[in-house]
């Protein structure tokens, strides 16, 4: 098997391309409607439901000691 170098990949022009879009992505970047909703939904909206989901349940449920026949919920 002489000749042939078998740990180089020959470089894709397609992979480069993303490589390098990927790399200076933030050059790019521009807010539109699209991009404020999606982040409104992740910083606001997503922490919001969970910390309310958190909240109501807080205290509710005990997971220590539980035996065979014994509830999870405190009330």
């Amino acid at each position: 098997m002489a000749g042939v170098e078998h740990y180089r990949m020959s470089l894709d022009p397609a992979i480069q391309k993303l490589g390098n879009m990927t790399t200076n992505r933030h050059k790019y970047f521009r807010w539109t409607p699209r991009t404020a909703r999606i982040t409104f939904m992740y910083a606001v909206v997503v922490p919001a439901i969970l910390g309310t989901i958190a909240y109501t349940t807080d205290g509710k449920y005990d997971f220590r000691v539980k035996r065979k026949g014994d509830l999870i919920s405190e009330f």
